[in-house]
């Protein structure tokens, strides 16, 4: 007999919640593995799944949005502090400035651009959000950052490289913009809760501009204590000596968090702060099992991101949408077509070289993903009116937007001429080597490659190139100049200038 998941109330001191969280994951990493071949975005599955098993679906219960707030704003921590501490200032520096001034000048563009569309074309539809214009400003401000997760999932897991440096700058934006829509929105949350309770016929706008005054204070204490907290650890890190990469891992992990604390202590933005430090840490700092701390972030990464997507999955209700669908089109495509191509072509202006077909490509990387839906859901537990009705319309958003740009991304990156294929991923064995010493490269042995002998010094490997390793099958070899090579063997090379 059928029993519905209804019995599955989302309860943490439930025994059944590891065997939903387990069901639940196991599901959407077979529904990746499908969706990936037809090129869906994989957290778009993710997303997917999880309105499946809610409670229009399968029944699943998850009605605390203080939780999901909690568990979305953790998962951004985590999606923050990776993409930091990947975040390399050598291929970032040359478009420093364009990724920072799309994620503060050009949100803020979308944010005026769309609110006022909001507010002409769409109010009708949001109830007392739409009331004001202030209201309509919030619906615009939620979905006015690219997602951080989305793009980093969706540029690295691509292997492509793109041209203009396009790659470390949207990275760039998408990460330093989430902060600055997650300030912008609990502002608003707070000024429109507190307009709720001024005397008829009073004016809310006295507020917004104690507001700004409040954004540049966190802006400014956040990145200040980034800056602090990510040289401290380069000192830290340089002095403490620990037993292997996991170790270093959770020290960074720890100083992460203490700088998301710290500054939101001192009334600044913790986001900004974690993100800033762990750019420091990842750039600066003398890591010993480098490759092994950056992949144990990454695996714990796409953990929370699963677990985040299927979270914020569970709070939708499609019962609901149909009177979502008109403003969420609106305001999603008016915000796809025309606001996000506008603010970006004009926040890029100055920067003459850049092509228009980069600008263009820019443009329509303004994927939404799981930080709108997380930051709609402030409004929720702020308890403004109506605030059910935007959580909906933005959740509506993104499915369109991850419909829509997600899944052309990268077709559109190829018609527009801006790919450059990467090489294969290199296999190293785990070995980390400094920049300074040269590069890591792999290569498999063909029969051309024996046609002179089957020995490793027959190869006659050009000046300046070392074999670190052969692997044979499963077997791993120390290479010397007598060992003899079979094709399929694969060598591990380090190209570098040598003193011989």
């Amino acid at each position: 007999m059928f029993l519905p998941l209804a019995i599955f109330n989302i309860n943490f001191m439930s025994s059944n919640l590891l065997l939903l969280v387990s069901v639940l994951v196991f599901i959407s990493l077979l529904v990746n593995k499908v969706g990936a071949r037809f090129g869906v975005p994989t957290l778009l599955l993710f997303l997917l799944v999880g309105m499946l098993a809610g409670r229009d679906g399968l029944g699943i219960h998850l009605e605390n949005h203080e939780v999901a707030e909690s568990i979305g704003h953790f998962a951004m921590t985590i999606i923050l502090l990776t993409g930091g501490l990947e975040t390399s200032l050598k291929e970032t520096r040359p478009v420093m400035k364009q990724g920072l001034l799309l994620s503060t000048v050009g949100v803020m563009l979308t944010i005026l651009l769309t609110g006022v569309f909001t507010y002409w074309v769409a109010r009708p539809h949001l109830g007392a959000i739409g009331a004001s214009l202030l209201g309509c400003l919030l619906v615009a401000t939620v979905m006015s950052s690219t997602d951080s997760a989305t793009v980093f999932n969706i540029l690295r897991d691509r292997r492509q490289r793109l041209r203009e440096d396009l790659g470390p700058m949207l990275e760039l934006e998408s990460g330093s913009n989430d902060p600055m829509a997650y300030v912008l929105t609990i502002i608003l949350v707070e000024v429109l809760s507190a307009a709720q309770a001024l005397p008829p016929g009073s004016s809310a706008w006295p507020l917004v501009g104690k507001g700004f005054l409040i954004l540049l204070l966190q802006l400014i204490v956040g990145f200040a204590i980034g800056i602090g907290v990510g040289f401290a650890a380069k000192w830290l890190l340089g002095k403490v000596h620990l037993q292997g990469g996991p170790l270093y891992a959770i020290m960074i992990l720890s100083l992460g968090f203490f700088a998301n604390g710290i500054a939101n202590v001192l009334h600044g933005n913790g986001l900004l702060a974690l993100y800033t430090a762990a750019i420091l840490i990842g750039n600066y700092a003398e890591l010993p099992y480098k490759r092994d701390i950056l992949k144990f972030f990454d695996g714990l990464t796409w953990l929370v991101k699963l677990l985040m997507f299927l979270v914020l999955g569970l709070m939708a209700r499609p019962s609901q949408f149909p009177s979502a669908i008109i403003p969420a089109l609106l305001i999603g495509l008016f915000m796809i077509f025309i606001a996000r191509p506008a603010s970006v072509f004009l926040t890029l202006l100055p920067f003459r070289k850049m092509s228009f077909r980069a600008k263009f490509f820019t443009s329509w990387v303004g994927i939404k993903g799981a930080g709108p839906i997380l930051f709609a859901l402030y409004p929720v537990v702020f308890g403004l009116e109506d605030s059910d009705t935007m959580f909906n319309i933005v959740f509506f958003i993104t499915l369109l937007s991850l419909l829509i740009q997600g899944m052309t991304l990268s077709p559109m990156a190829r018609a527009l001429g801006l790919v450059d294929q990467e090489d294969p991923e290199v296999e190293t064995f785990g070995m980390d080597i400094p920049e300074e010493m040269g590069m890591l490269r792999d290569h498999i042995v063909t029969e051309d490659d024996l046609a002179d002998g089957d020995t490793l010094r027959d190869l006659h490997l050009p000046h300046g190139i070392r074999v670190m390793m052969v692997r044979r099958k499963d077997k791993f070899i120390v290479p010397h100049g007598s060992l003899k090579l079979s094709a399929g063997d694969r060598l591990v090379i380090l190209i570098g200038d040598t003193e011989d």
